[in-house]
């Protein structure tokens, strides 16, 4: 990771995703939040450049080897994104589990999202890695699902992810942050968190968020 994607992620993750949302509205103005079924499985915060993976339904029972290259090849800090070509019926199978985790944690990765779902919960909580799922399952995806590509374009809960977009999740969900709006969307994120300081500052005081509004605009 550069000095300068460093920076902007140390700024992401100093923030709210809420916050992120709305700078990235202010920025970008396209959808950037991903389906509010993305959970994620313990209360961790996950922010970094994103390395994609694409899944799709397959009978065939075959590792998920694009899944694993990643892991294995991608820098500290990645945060390992799967789509699906079905994320409907990948709801029922976990694309992520504890010996996926255990590597990752070892590659020193920044987290996982995953169109789908998760297993080995506990294992994963007691590793401390940030893992964002639809659901938690315990069905393995051999026989069912197979890596079909990785580092491209892919939909990861509704929405598109580039690699190298920025990820940021926390317990309210997961934006994506494309890749050549992130130190702009990183300002306007700090200065919206500031501004709701401001107002936070200002309803205790006066005891009026409608007081607060006019004077600072924010809500």
């Amino acid at each position: 990771m550069t000095d300068e994607l460093q920076a902007i992620v140390e700024r992401l993750r100093g923030v709210t995703t809420a916050s992120v949302a709305d700078a990235v509205d202010r920025v970008v103005r396209r959808p950037a939040v991903m389906s509010h079924e993305i959970k994620p499985i313990a209360p961790v915060r996950l922010v970094g450049p994103a390395a994609t993976v694409l899944e799709r339904v397959a009978l065939e029972s075959a590792p998920p080897h694009h899944a694993l290259e990643v892991i294995d090849g991608s820098p500290p800090g990645t945060v390992v994104v799967i789509g699906v070509e079905d994320p409907q019926g990948a709801r029922g199978v976990a694309l992520w589990g504890g010996l996926m985790a255990t590597a990752a944690v070892t590659r020193r990765l920044g987290g996982a999202v995953l169109d789908a779902g998760v297993r080995d919960v506990e294992e994963i909580r007691g590793l401390g890695f940030p893992v964002f799922a639809r659901t938690v399952v315990p069905t393995s995806t051999v026989g069912r699902f197979v890596t079909v590509a990785r580092d491209i374009p892919v939909v990861c809960g509704g929405v598109l992810v580039h690699p190298g977009d920025l990820i940021v999740g926390d317990a309210d969900g997961v934006v994506v942050v494309p890749r050549a709006h992130a130190a702009e969307v990183a300002a306007a994120a700090v200065e919206i968190e500031e501004a709701e300081r401001r107002m936070v500052e200002a309803i205790r005081r006066t005891g009026s968020i409608l007081q607060a509004l006019r004077a600072h605009a924010r809500i």
